[in-house]
């Protein structure tokens, strides 16, 4: 199994040494024939509408449309969970969103650089939080009906599934924690 790390912008290299360290063949993915390449893919935290502008530029978006559309499965995480969601309450004019995952998100809804926090994540089926790391987190205001909210935080979803498709507000990369990159990569 060959995972994908879109490398445009972000917190890819953090992605890309949790993976090294699970044993996991990950690449850089920033042409449309490395994505053509890859059985999974992560689109990490950064920066939503650069991440997107260069999507356009490097002729990513179209192609990754198409690989979401036939079921790549995919890790979003923070920023990636912007460009994964269905709809951006706040977002630029005309901000492409995927639609992978049927969640309307707020960027930066959990405040601003200065307002980041730890906090722990009660995962459904684990018995053990997971450390949460939110900085400039998206805040996911609805969840579709066909969204599995997999761990909430005050009552908000901060890691949702949607078929082949895994979301979360906050960065699992930063945790001294595999536990998601590995579910993540074992998921059939």
């Amino acid at each position: 199994m060959k995972v994908g790390i879109l490398a445009l912008q972000g917190a890819f290299g953090l992605h890309e040494q949790v993976l090294n360290r699970l044993g996991v063949a990950a690449v850089q993915v920033r042409t449309p024939e490395e994505l053509a390449e890859v059985d999974r893919l992560v689109i990490p935290g950064g920066e939503s509408t650069a991440i997107a502008k260069l999507l356009d530029a490097n002729r990513l978006a179209d192609p990754l449309a198409d690989r979401l559309a036939d079921g790549l499965p995919v890790l979003g995480t923070c920023a990636g969970m912007i460009l994964l969601a269905s709809e951006v309450v706040d977002g630029y004019p005309g901000q492409r969103c995927f639609g992978a995952v049927d969640v309307a998100v707020r960027r930066n809804g959990y405040g601003r650089q200065s307002e980041s926090f730890h906090a722990p994540i009660d995962v459904e089926g684990w018995e053990s939080p997971f450390p949460g790391v939110f900085i400039r987190a998206p805040v996911a205001e609805s969840a579709g009906a066909g969204v599995e909210v997999l761990a909430e935080l005050d009552g908000v979803p901060v890691l949702c599934r949607q078929g082949s498709a895994v979301v979360s507000s906050f960065h699992p990369e930063l945790a001294d924690d595999d536990r998601i990159h590995r579910w993540f990569v074992e998921q059939e």
